[in-house]
Order: structure tokens, then C-alpha cells, then sequence
């Protein structure tokens, strides 16, 4: 773009050169007073003449050309020989000249001293060019009008430059801001939001006015803000051109949504970064979409497990085919990635399409829960198939509909064997004199039907025609059944049930159907049969056909998918919804026959290392044992149900007293308590029970289910490995921890935490070593709160990883601030160190902060170890490697802390408090004092005594060999700008006393 500064300011020093020049020309012209060769003349010449970028010249009074530089020839391509002396007039447009152009500018300079414009100019040869214009009227020293100064300078290139600018700067803006479905909207380099279009408001909630000149940052969690995500997609975009992503968004209301975000990297033409182009969709319902198809397609795999000669396909609720097995490809033949989301109806013909007739099966199964029917269906390739079609409504545990399964089977040959027979007993009807004929034309027929045909004598009862899958089923040849009764050649079960369905075909119009488990040549099978009557001229001519199908593989394939729906593939237990079912029914029988009713939630203690350690083949097996245990224990009355990974649950009904309860919880957890050998490996978990009795108070299924899972959290928070009854203080107790937790997410949220900070100091007393960085709550409302307070509930809910974070980077943000060496101790949770990036955390907060490493100290405890030890080494090994420090708090009251000291080089032991507090009056605790003091000087690590609340402690604790100190005798906690920054503030050592200071 032309910088219209700078070209001002160069005509501007032409424009003075000219008019010097030109006064001199004049007035060496009129009084002869100056020569001609004059050197500063000279000087003015040869500089005017050899500017080549401007076109430069002088004009008379009357607009007639007087001289001519180097760059007017070569912008409009005139030699000086072939313009000085015409009028500049014949440089504009003819149009321009019309006007008066020319004559308009000499006007306005001779009055005003300059005219300047831009616009179209012509060439000697005709072409144009878009011309910057400067005219400067030229006096004498009497102020005489003796000519005029005129500067141009060739834009064509920068005004369509400009001119293309523009245009695309138009379209942009119109298509941003008529854009309503994506928030679109521009950052600087900062990351700072520079404009704000409509879909940005309707995304995020702000209004232009609140959201320009703020950080782009404010739609990110805190989290993210805490580990600088947004400037570091801003770092990928400036590098790569270009960040895509998808996460959580945050509106103005603190509402979150699934966001699909790109940034690009804007540079102008020289390649400088200007800024970023930022596009956000809320892309949340297509997450929600795609997670329900997910768990559809979950549900669809079970279904289907085994199955390979049905089409069996999931529809959603407008019909269209989430998923695909392979019995569906060979039916139809159509691949997943070809029929996937298209409607169902493309296997119907198109005249069915124009009826409708899909949407209405459809409807069918919405209304009555099931569609069946049989009709031609199309495949890929154009070709029909007779189908028998199941279509059943899926319905979720809320009895929400959710889809549609679908089942279809391929019957056409069935079908046309059938319509063979049909056309036969038309035949037959039409040619009943021909009885003989008839029958060696039906026999040859039927010898090919698939399933089983017997044609009987109506009267005599007599077997005419039989087929030779009736000898498969019955074990017998046809000739031994002709011209015989049932009963003369079949067992009476089988003859009962044959003159049973020829009777009833006789006495009714149609077809009849029946289906019956009877006993045959190859076992029990399940005999699908129709029986109708063929009619002649009159009763003589009578025949009763029956076509009999062995259905047994079939039904045993529709109870398997009745099991898989209601079962957990893994154990064979009842399901969720199954245990829902059973404790509803359990419910209205208990509630009729004045029983009591428990509900039973069980977890395992110690699955998750098993399942970590040895894989899930492992686990899985381990879950069969176990759940084989459970049943070993329960009555019959009882369900046993698996409710999740590890979790399972029990309805125990007609029970007379509570006690009843209790004792089969004692009896599940000794059941589970012996070590199981699964390919080789002895292992040993636990159990939790929770327990809840139901009431007119708890008297739903999903309210027992949730008072059980309460009592089991209890059962787990004391101790793990017993059981609970639920009571109404545990539902309280929920209640606060979930009030506690929002109220914690809003003051992480609010920045109402903040880091109280303790001095530890030298065995001498004389030097402030270092600080422990405390948390602080400060509620709005309740005040100060203590970490004890919401440290767990934290834990518990995960935001403990955040919590972490933030005192990490704030502890070595403002340690390093501080005057001196002195070190910094943060505590770490145990929680932390399920997180893989904690040690990238803690690098980050000392990069971040500028802290030397070896400032910072990170405190444990002894739990840290027990869970996933071998995992947890490592991760202290990495941040050892970093140059942190790593102190073991709260030393021997764990149950191996000398274990410990062998697996990891530690650089402080802290002695726990309560063997300070108890040492003036227990042996014993003093006794462990000396032991850790007498190992820390064998193995060379500091011993740090916290809890030192008197001179007497500190004194003892000194003789004791401990070397560094921490405790209310040597202040409290306060906030950086309130912490103690030397001990003179505090105390004195003198003559062997500790005196507190004034």
C-alpha cells in the first residue's frame, strides 16, 4: 500500500526545489543581473533533471510547457523537443478536458498556491496512467505571478493495488459479518480481540463492547489459562500458519461448549505478522451425536456376536443406518462406508418410496414396539430378495427411544418352494380327476422343498405325499409313511400334534400356524408349523397340507440376543437394566407382602493395580472369578448384577430384618478375602460394601441405587475392605462435599486462593533456610478456610490437579522475587502423581518463574509409594533429574518409611509433629526421634522438625541432632508481602535462652 506520508514529503522537496528554480530562470530572464552559468543554477538544473521516479516541469502563466526533466519523458514518453511550448492540457482525458480540468487546477493553485487531486493521464502514446498531481503557483519577490510549478508521479500500480484491497476488504467484511453460525473474529499479535462479528456473539455471549482490547484467553478454563494453552496455540499458528483443534470454550455465562477452532497467521506482503484470523464453531451437539453413536455402535457388536445369516443393522430415529454387520453386506450388498447414514428405505422398491411404506413400518414400530412383516427388498446390484423383516424400537433405561434394530433374513427360496406348492394346489384344484398325476407332479415338487411337506387324505387321514425332509426329521423313509396315518407311523407325541393341526385346519378358513418343542430323530427341536386345506368339488377331494420348519438354531439365536440385551457379556450377570427390573418388581412384592428389601453396592479394593499391572485378559478373568464367588454366596432370590468395570450390585428382597443384610455383606467380603491363582499369579483384592434399606423415604430404584453408592463410598473412606449402612448423614455429607466443590471451582474460578507461606529455619536460629508454601481459602462468605477443609474434596473430584498447578507456579512466581537463596517447599498429593504431566508441570512453573531448580523443594508422603511404587520412583527420579529438591513428610508413621529411605535418595526427612508433641512425655516418641536423627546422620540427609511450638522443643529437638526447624515458635503462616523475612523480627538466641521479641 502506498505510504502517502512519505510520497507527500518528497513532492513536497521537489515541489521547493522547482519553484527555487524556476525564480531564478525567471529573474536571470528579466533583469540580466545573474549569468547564466551561474554554479548554483547549475546545481538546481542537474538535480531537477536527473530525478527519473517524478515528472517535473514548469508551465507558463497560460499552462504552455517551459522545460521538461528526465522523469516527465519518462512518464509520459514526450522528449523535451516535442513539448516544451505546448499547453499541459493534452496530458488529460478528452472527457477531462471537456470539463475544464486543466484550466480548474491552474485556477485553484493561482489562487490558493496549490493544487493537488489524483487521476487518469495520457502518454504521447495514447495509453493512460492513474497520476498523483501536484501544482504550485511560482512568484517573483514583487509577488507576481510568473508561472507554476507541476510534480507527477505514475500510480497505476498502487491505486489498483489499493483498489484490490478495498474490494476484498468489502466481501470480507459483508461475508464476516452475515456469517451467524461461526463466531469469526480477529486477534493482534498480542492475542488481543481486535473486532467481534455476529456469530461470535451469538457463540460466546459478548457483546462487541465487552470482548475488544481483552485476551482471547478469557474463553479457555482456567486450567488451560494456568498452563498458557492459548498462547501456545497462538505459537503453533505464528509458526505454522495455521492451529486447529477441538476443546472446551467457556461463554460469557460460564457456560462450556465443544468447540472445532482455527487460527491462521496473518502477515502483509513484506511477511511481518499483523494479527490472527480466529474461526470458532460450537460443534457440541456433533460431539454429542458422535457419542451416541458411539455407544450405539457398542450396543450393535453385542447384538450381533455370532450372528451371520441375518441382516441385522441399527437405524436412528429418522430411519437413517448408523451401523452394518457382515450378514447386512451379504444380504444386500452394500459396504458399511456405502450405506452408512443413508435412509433404509433405499431398500425399498421406488413405489414404495412414494408411498411411504418405509416411514410407516417405521411408525408401526414407534407405536406398538415391534414391525414384522415379509415383502420384496433390493440389494446393491438392483436384484429383489423375499425378506422377512423385524424391525423392534430401542428404548434407553429412561425409556427414552433412541433407535431402531433391525433384522432381515433372506427367504426367497423358501418362498418360492412355497409359491411352487401354491401354484401346485391350484393345479391340483383345477385337475382333481387327475389325482394320480396330481400326486407324481406335487411329489416331485415337494422332494425339493427345503423344509418339511405332508399332504393327508382329508377324510381318511391318509399320508399322500410326503417329501424327503420329512425323512431327515422323522428318521424313516417315505414309503413307510404312505397311505398311513400319522398315528400308524409316528410316535403318539408327534401324531397328537399332526391330527391336532389337520383338525383345526379343516374346521377353520386360512392358514394356521403353531410352533411346539417335540422330540425327533435328531432331539428335542423346535417344530415351526402351517397347516391348510386344499379344496375340491366336494369332500372327497379334500386334502389338509402341512409344512413343517425345524426353527430351533433360529430361536436359539433370538434367545442369545434376548441374553446379550439383557446381560453382561463378560460374567453373564444381570445387566443394569435387568437389576433395575428385578429391584422395581422386587419393590412391589416386598411393599405387598410387608418384607423389608436391601440394596447392596459393591466395589473391588485393589482391581485397578491388578487390571494396570497385568493387563485385561488378566482382570478380566479375575472379574469371572470373583463374580462366581458373589453367586456361591446369594440366595436364589437374590440378583447379582454388574453395574460397571469393577462395580457390582445386589438386590436382596424379603428380608425381616436388617441383620440379614448386614451378615451376607460380612459373608461376600470373606468370600472375596482368599487369593485367586489365575495363570500363575496369586492375587489378592478386596471388597467394599454399601448398603441402603428401603423405606417409604428411599423408595425408588435410582434413589436405593444412590443411597447404596453412598454407604459404599463410606465403606471405602474408612478404610476399604468392610461395609456400610447408608444414613441421613452421609447424604448430608454428600450434600456439603457437593456444595464445597462448587463453591471450590468458583474460587479457583474467582482467585479467592492464595499461598501462605512459614519459615524453616537453622539449628542455630540466626538464618530464615527457607518457606513452605501453605494454601489459604478465602471464602466470601465462610472466611478463611483451612486446607484440612478442601484439600480431600479436591482430591476426590480431580481438582486437586489444578490446585497443584496453580501453587506451583505461584510459590516459584513469587520466591523468586524474594531477596536471598532461600528455598521454597510445596506439597504434592498423591492424586498428582496419577497425572503423566506433573513433571512437565513443575518444569514449566520453574521455567515460567526464572526459580532456580535447586530453590525448589516438592514434599510427599509415604502414600505416595504405596500406590503404583515403582511408577511414582520414576516419576521422583525425573524430578530429581530437574534439580528439585525431595523432602519426605510426615516420617514414620507410615508402615514402611525405612523401605523407602532404600528406594529413593531423599534430601530431607520431616519429622512428623506428632512425635514432637508427645516426645516431653512419651519414652517413646523420643525414642523414634533419635532413631530418625541418629539414621538421618548415617545416610546424610537433613531432618527438618516441624511443629516446634515452645523453646523447650526447639532446644530438645537441637540436642537431638535435628538441623532445621519449622513451627508457630518460629511464626506463623502469612502472605509473601507478611512473611517473616529474618529472625530479628522474630526472636533471639542469647545466652543459650530464646527470648521473643518485642
Amino acid at each position: 500500500m502506498c505510504q502517502q506520508p512519505l510520497f507527500s514529503a518528497a513532492l513536497n522537496n521537489q515541489a521547493e526545489l522547482s519553484l527555487d528554480l524556476f525564480r531564478r530562470v525567471n529573474t536571470q530572464h528579466d533583469d540580466r543581473q545573474i549569468r547564466m552559468n551561474n554554479n548554483d543554477d547549475i546545481l538546481y538544473r542537474l538535480l531537477v533533471q536527473s530525478v527519473v521516479d517524478y515528472a517535473i516541469y514548469m508551465l507558463m502563466p497560460d499552462g504552455t510547457v517551459a522545460n521538461w526533466n528526465a522523469g516527465a519523458q519518462r512518464a509520459k514518453g514526450y522528449t523535451p523537443e516535442e513539448i516544451v511550448g505546448k499547453n499541459f492540457a493534452q496530458f488529460y482525458t478528452q472527457e477531462d478536458r471537456d470539463k475544464g480540468m486543466p484550466q480548474r487546477g491552474l485556477s485553484i493553485a493561482r489562487e490558493t498556491g496549490r493544487f493537488e487531486t489524483e487521476g487518469w493521464r495520457l502518454r504521447k502514446d495514447g495509453s493512460a496512467f492513474w497520476a498523483h498531481v501536484v501544482i504550485d503557483a511560482v512568484h517573483d519577490d514583487g509577488g507576481k505571478l510568473i508561472g507554476f510549478a507541476k510534480i507527477t508521479r505514475d500510480r497505476t500500480q498502487a491505486q489498483e493495488a489499493e483498489r484490490k484491497v478495498r474490494e476484498q476488504e468489502a466481501k470480507f467484511r459483508l461475508l464476516v459479518e452475515g456469517v451467524t453460525d461461526y463466531a469469526i473474529y480477529m486477534l493482534d499479535q498480542d492475542g488481543l480481540v481486535v473486532n467481534w462479528n455476529a456469530g461470535a456473539q451469538r457463540a460466546k455471549g459478548y457483546v462487541a463492547e465487552e470482548v475488544i482490547g481483552k485476551h482471547f484467553g478469557i474463553f479457555y478454563s482456567m486450567q488451560d489459562r494456568l498452563t498458557y494453552l492459548p498462547e501456545r496455540n497462538l505459537q503453533t499458528a505464528w509458526r505454522t500458519g495455521r492451529f486447529e483443534d477441538e476443546g472446551w470454550r467457556y461463554r460469557k455465562d460460564g457456560t462450556t461448549f465443544w468447540a472445532h477452532v482455527i487460527i491462521d497467521a496473518i502477515r502483509d506482503e513484506s511477511g511481518q505478522l499483523i494479527g490472527y484470523a480466529k474461526i470458532t464453531r460450537d460443534c457440541t451437539e456433533q460431539q454429542r451425536v458422535e457419542r451416541e453413536r458411539r455407544e450405539q455402535e457398542t450396543k450393535f457388536r453385542l447384538l450381533v456376536e455370532g450372528v451371520t445369516d441375518y441382516a441385522i443393522y441399527m437405524l436412528d430415529l429418522q430411519g437413517r443406518v448408523v451401523n452394518w454387520n457382515a450378514g447386512a453386506q451379504r444380504a444386500k450388498g452394500y459396504l458399511a462406508s456405502e450405506i452408512l447414514n443413508k435412509h433404509f428405505s433405499v431398500f425399498y422398491s421406488g413405489q414404495e418410496r412414494l408411498e411411504k411404506t418405509p416411514e410407516a413400518n417405521l411408525h408401526v414400530a414407534f407405536t406398538s414396539g415391534r414391525f414384522e412383516d415379509e415383502g420384496w427388498r433390493y440389494r446393491k446390484d438392483g436384484s429383489a430378495f423375499w425378506a422377512h423383516v423385524v424391525i423392534d424400537a430401542i428404548h434407553d433405561d429412561n425409556g427414552k427411544l433412541i433407535g431402531y434394530a433391525k433384522i432381515t433374513r433372506d427367504v426367497t427360496e423358501k418362498r418360492e418352494h412355497e409359491q411352487q406348492l401354491l401354484r401346485a394346489k391350484d393345479l391340483a384344484e383345477a385337475q382333481s380327476a387327475q389325482m394320480e398325476s396330481l400326486s407324481n407332479f406335487l411329489d416331485n415338487i415337494i422332494s425339493n422343498i427345503p423344509s418339511c411337506v405332508i399332504v393327508e387324505d382329508a377324510i381318511s387321514r391318509e399320508i399322500l405325499l410326503i417329501n424327503d425332509k420329512a425323512e431327515q426329521l422323522f428318521g424313516t423313509t417315505k414309503a413307510q409313511f404312505q397311505h398311513r396315518r400319522p398315528q400308524d407311523c409316528m410316535s403318539p407325541e408327534l401324531s397328537d400334534y399332526f391330527n391336532d393341526l389337520a383338525d383345526i385346519a379343516l374346521r377353520t378358513e386360512g392358514v394356521h400356524q403353531c410352533e411346539q418343542l417335540l422330540t425327533t430323530s435328531t432331539g428335542e427341536r423346535i417344530l415351526h408349523s402351517r397347516a391348510t386345506t386344499i379344496k375340491g368339488e366336494d369332500a372327497r377331494q379334500d386334502y389338509v397340507m402341512l409344512i413343517v420348519e425345524d426353527v430351533t438354531d433360529q430361536r436359539e439365536v433370538d434367545a442369545r440376543i434376548r441374553h446379550m440385551a439383557h446381560h453382561d457379556n463378560l460374567t453373564s450377570l444381570p445387566n443394569r437394566v435387568l437389576f433395575r427390573q428385578r429391584l422395581s418388581e422386587a419393590l412391589r412384592t416386598d411393599a405387598q407382602h410387608h418384607k423389608l428389601l436391601a440394596v447392596l453396592c459393591l466395589d473391588l479394593d485393589n482391581f485397578k493395580n491388578v487390571n494396570d499391572a497385568l493387563g485385561h485378559q488378566i482382570g478380566d478373568e479375575l472379574l469371572r472369578s470373583v463374580a462366581k464367588r458373589l453367586r456361591g454366596v446369594i440366595r436364589d432370590s437374590d440378583t447379582l448384577a454388574r453395574i460397571g468395570g469393577d462395580e457390582f450390585a445386589i438386590v436382596l428382597p424379603g428380608l425381616d430384618k436388617l441383620d440379614e443384610a448386614s451378615a451376607l455383606a460380612s459373608r461376600l467380603i470373606e468370600a472375596i478375602r482368599p487369593p485367586v491363582n489365575i495363570e500363575g499369579h496369586n492375587l489378592t483384592v478386596g471388597l467394599s460394601v454399601g448398603i441402603a434399606l428401603a423405606s417409604s423415604a428411599i423408595g425408588s430404584p435410582e434413589h436405593l441405587l444412590r443411597c447404596a453408592d453412598m454407604a459404599l463410598y463410606e465403606a471405602k473412606r474408612n478404610g476399604r475392605n468392610r461395609y456400610e449402612h447408608f444414613t441421613l448423614a452421609m447424604d448430608d455429607a454428600a450434600r456439603t462435599r457437593r456444595i464445597i466443590e462448587n463453591d471450590l471451582r468458583e474460587a479457583i474460578t474467582n482467585k479467592q486462593l492464595k499461598l501462605y507461606y512459614q519459615p524453616i529455619t537453622d539449628a542455630e536460629h540466626t538464618n530464615i533456610l527457607g518457606y513452605e508454601a501453605l494454601m489459604r481459602w478465602h471464602h466470601p462468605v465462610k472466611g478463611l478456610i483451612m486446607p484440612n477443609d478442601f484439600i480431600p474434596i479436591a482430591e476426590e473430584t480431580g481438582l486437586i490437579h489444578m490446585l497443584g498447578a496453580y501453587a506451583l507456579y505461584e510459590a516459584c512466581r513469587e520466591a523468586v522475587s524474594w531477596a536471598g537463596e532461600q528455598t521454597i517447599s510445596v506439597n504434592l498429593s498423591p492424586m498428582q502423581f496419577k497425572n503423566s504431566s506433573l513433571v512437565s508441570t513443575v518444569e514449566a512453573a520453574l521455567r515460567d518463574s526464572g526459580l532456580s531448580p535447586h530453590r525448589l523443594e516438592v514434599e510427599i508422603t509415604e502414600s505416595v509409594l504405596l500406590d503404583d511404587s515403582l511408577g511414582n520412583i520414576r516419576t521422583l527420579q525425573n524430578l530429581k533429574a530437574l534439580g528439585v529438591m525431595i523432602a519426605l513428610d510426615d516420617f514414620g508413621t507410615g508402615y514402611s518409611s525405612l523401605s523407602y529411605l532404600r528406594s529413593f535418595p531423599f534430601d530431607k526427612i520431616k519429622i512428623d509433629k506428632s512425635f514432637i508433641n508427645d516426645m516431653g512425655d512419651s519414652r517413646e516418641a523420643l525414642a523414634i526421634i533419635r532413631a530418625i536423627t541418629g539414621m538421618s546422620r548415617s545416610l546424610d540427609i537433613q531432618i527438618t522438625a516441624e511443629g516446634v511450638e515452645s523453646s523447650e522443643q526447639f532446644l530438645k529437638l537441637r540436642e537431638e541432632g535435628c538441623t532445621l526447624f519449622q513451627g508457630y515458635f518460629f511464626g506463623r503462616p502469612q502472605p509473601s508481602e507478611l512473611r517473616l523475612e529474618s529472625l530479628e523480627q522474630q526472636c533471639w538466641l542469647q545466652g543459650g535462652s530464646l527470648l521473643p521479641s518485642i
